[in-house]
Formats: structure tokens, C-alpha cells, sequence
């Protein structure tokens, strides 16, 4: 592995710590402050992401931060960029690097990545960033997803890694599989580990290396319409469906929490990290089960921002201890 890389991977995977995804696009913020009756404005986004960045203490437990384009730019109240107040912490800053989803051809459910377009112009401008990360969604349903939509996906995160690689940028490739429907576990693990696979097909077509890249992916987890499985046959069925679809020369498998509760995905977490599985660093990479409490405690209200980091820095504390297996 290129020295520089296997130091941003060593950095992201350090001991107890793991990644702060802060990375939701203007629209689905704007969905998460309404629902809590906060006014969405550029102004509030900046001040959302400053509580969470400058919260004392953080780095014990986080070691990079996704952003979206518009927070990468944004700065401190203190006019210090995010990217250089969070690198004088010791934590990495990196970027969502796709563009959203788009309709899989006339398909109502299946979504394709969007991304490639501009894209290494795009990489060029990011200016502090040390990782990238980019996302593709699948929903399980009676006919989906489908093999062609699975190559397509494929296809589109090789071509993101390989262009982060170029750049000097170690991607992050994250397929999930929803969490939304009645399915079961057997079928997530089935699906994700058919869609894990696929990837690597393509990832070898474009002469990515693997050994420069992490894979962010869902727990296996029915859906959340069905009967909630135990953490220990998570965990079991999660470490199943890595061994048989993720090369043993990826550094790292950094877990999303994909709609799960905080204390669900830190139980999840922490009995996948209990089964001592060695192949991969293992780690997390949450955004909702990371910030949910923090911002209900903050509500857009300057008074309550020592409230909302204190909640913050209580729930990256648990996540931490779960990945280390001692909850």
C-alpha cells in the first residue's frame, strides 16, 4: 500500500476510534431539522456541524469526519475552516463524493449512484479533504434488487474508487442494503453478500487496489417491518457474509447504522467486534446513531449547545467501548 494511504487507513482505524458521517445532502437535513422544527438555512447547517466538530474531547473516539460539499467549505465561528480546526484535533477530514441517486432505467424502486460526471475536476477541489466516500442503495423487495442493477452499481463505486486513488484520496465504498421492507435476515445476508461480491468484480476490472480502500456496508439485519434479531445472530450472519465476499487485503469493513437506534447499532456493533474476527480492521463509520440525541438535545437553539455535546460525546463514547466489544 502507498505510504501515504496506509497512513490515512492506520489514522481512520485507530485503536477504540472510528468515523463521524456528517455528510447528509442539503435535502435530507432539511428533512431531519424539520421534523424537529429547526429553520432550515445554510447558517443552521454550519452551526449544526460546529457543535458536533468542536465538541471537547471527540477525538478520543473519532478519527475522520465525512462531509458534504457545502460543510467541507464552511468555517468555524472563529473563521477556521472545518477541515484545518478538525485536522489541528488529530481527526481526518473526507467527502461524499457522489451526487445523489438517480432512477435505475424505468424502475420505480432501483436507484443508481451519480458521481462520475466532472468527477476528477470535482476531486481537485477539495481542498483538506484525506478520504473519500461514496454510497449506492439497494431494497429488497419480490423483484429487486436485480443482478443488472447490482453490476451497474458495481461499476459506477469502481470507477469513484479508482478516481479517489488517482487523486491521492482513499475511498470508501459504500453499497447498503436498506433496511426498509419485511425481509428476513437470510435475505439481507444473501443480498448483501451478492452485492459485496459484485463489487469486487468491478473493482478488479478497473485495476482498483484493493488494499487502498475501505468498504462501508450495513449489519445484517431483517427489515424493519419484521421480528428484530438477536445482536449475536447479527453478528454471526454479518461476519458470514464479509468472509465470503471481502478479500482478506482490504485494511477495513467500517459498519453503517442505517436507520438502526444508537443503543441498537452499539449492541450490534459491539457483539460483531466479540466474535474476534481478524481478517479486517473493524470498525464504524455511523451518522444517525452518532447524532441522533445530540441533535434533539440542540433543536436549533444556541442554549442548548453544551447540552447537545455533552449527549454527543456520551454516545461517541458508548460506540467506541462497543467497538472494542466492552459493552
Amino acid at each position: 500500500m502507498d505510504s501515504a494511504l496506509l497512513k490515512i487507513a492506520q489514522q481512520l482505524v485507530a485503536s477504540g476510534k472510528g468515523i463521524l458521517a456528517a455528510d447528509e445532502s442539503s435535502g435530507t437535513i432539511k428533512k431531519r431539522f424539520e421534523a424537529l422544527g429547526i429553520e432550515d438555512s445554510v447558517e443552521n447547517h454550519r452551526k449544526y456541524r460546529e457543535l458536533l466538530f468542536t465538541t471537547p474531547n471527540i477525538e478520543q473516539y473519532i478519527s475522520g469526519v465525512i462531509m458534504f460539499e457545502e460543510t467541507l467549505r464552511q468555517k468555524t465561528a472563529d473563521n477556521v475552516s472545518f477541515p484545518d480546526y478538525l485536522g489541528v484535533r488529530g481527526v481526518l477530514p473526507g467527502i461524499k463524493i457522489d451526487q445523489g441517486l438517480e432512477p435505475f432505467k424505468d424502475s420505480e424502486i432501483e436507484k443508481t449512484t451519480k458521481g462520475l460526471e466532472g468527477l476528477g475536476e470535482r476531486l481537485g477541489e477539495y481542498r483538506g479533504a484525506k478520504f473519500t466516500k461514496f454510497r449506492s442503495i439497494f431494497t429488497i423487495s419480490e423483484n429487486t434488487p436485480t443482478p443488472e442493477n447490482i453490476a451497474a452499481n458495481a461499476e459506477i463505486q469502481a470507477q469513484l474508487a479508482k478516481g479517489s486513488q488517482e487523486k491521492g484520496l482513499l475511498p470508501i465504498c459504500e453499497p447498503e442494503v436498506l433496511m426498509d421492507g419485511n425481509h428476513s435476515l437470510a435475505k439481507c445476508q444473501e443480498v448483501t453478500t451478492q452485492v459485496l461480491k459484485e463489487l469486487f468484480v468491478s473493482l478488479k476490472k478497473y485495476e482498483v487496489d484493493i488494499g487502498e480502500l475501505f468498504v462501508k456496508t450495513n449489519m445484517i439485519l431483517p427489515g424493519k417491518e419484521a421480528v428484530k434479531a438477536e445482536p449475536k445472530e447479527v453478528a454471526r450472519a454479518t461476519i458470514e457474509a464479509l468472509r465470503n465476499s471481502v478479500p482478506a487485503e482490504v485494511p477495513a469493513v467500517v459498519f453503517l447504522s442505517g436507520g438502526q437506534l444508537p443503543d441498537e447499532a452499539c449492541a450490534n456493533l459491539n457483539a460483531i467486534i466479540k466474535t474476534g474476527e481478524k481478517t479486517w480492521e473493524l470498525s464504524f463509520s455511523f451518522a444517525r446513531a452518532l447524532q441522533s440525541e445530540a441533535i434533539e438535545a440542540w433543536r436549533g437553539k444556541d442554549e442548548n449547545v453544551t447540552m447537545a455535546q455533552e449527549a454527543f460525546l456520551k454516545r461517541a463514547r458508548l460506540v467506541s467501548l462497543a467497538r472494542q466489544g466492552k459493552l
